[in-house]
């Protein structure tokens, strides 16, 4: 039975995150996640990238790996594709926006390796996807990635570093947040499995 590209879409953001089940993207995620404002840039900035890297990634492999039997570079030709596409995005915005290009500064340029995205792309080519499945795919795990990372922003901010042990400030309790953040995701795993 084939699985819907809704049911993909929303097995992506819940049940299998890219962030809280594989643990992919987690240098950025902990790195930018300090204030929610920066985490919802980089958040968006995720979504639009992984959505449209997924749907290039998907054609430039079946309309020109497969057929010219290069699959063996798909590692190296995704990351070219992805790299090409954040810098024309970085371009584009820098061109007609310069006030959103300045607000997002280095985040933009972290997005190239960010892992997630890599692995969104293999993912929907070892889970066999259609072209409408791996659209949603990747905007579904963008979209996780997006409420996983405003969820710790949030939290951090929420939380009084003085109140926790000198041990656990910062990247401690960073991953502590995020591991029972992961847990809570782990109650909607019975639902739709899609890996």
């Amino acid at each position: 039975m084939e699985l819907s590209s809704f049911i993909i879409f929303l097995a992506a953001i819940f049940t299998s995150n890219i962030l809280l089940t594989n643990f992919l993207g987690m240098c950025s995620f902990l790195s930018v996640s300090k204030e929610i404002e920066s985490s919802l840039g980089l958040g968006f900035a995720v979504v639009f990238v992984m959505t449209m890297t997924s749907a290039l990634n998907y054609l430039v492999y079946h309309h020109i790996l497969v057929p010219m039997n290069i699959v063996y570079l798909q590692y190296i030709i995704f990351i070219l594709v992805i790299a090409a596409f954040v810098q024309l995005i970085e371009i584009i915005i820098e061109r007609f926006s310069p006030l959103l290009y300045y607000s997002l500064g280095i985040f933009l340029p972290l997005i190239t390796v960010n892992c997630a995205i890599l692995g969104v792309s293999l993912f929907l080519i070892i889970r066999n996807y259609s072209f409408v499945q791996s659209v949603a795919y990747g905007a579904g795990s963008g979209l996780g990635w997006l409420l996983a990372i405003l969820a710790l922003a949030g939290i951090r901010q929420k939380v009084k570093e003085k109140f926790v042990p000198i041990g656990l400030r910062g990247a401690g309790l960073s991953l502590i947040i995020t591991g029972i953040m992961a847990l809570a995701f782990i109650g909607f795993s019975g639902v739709v499995i899609i890996q």
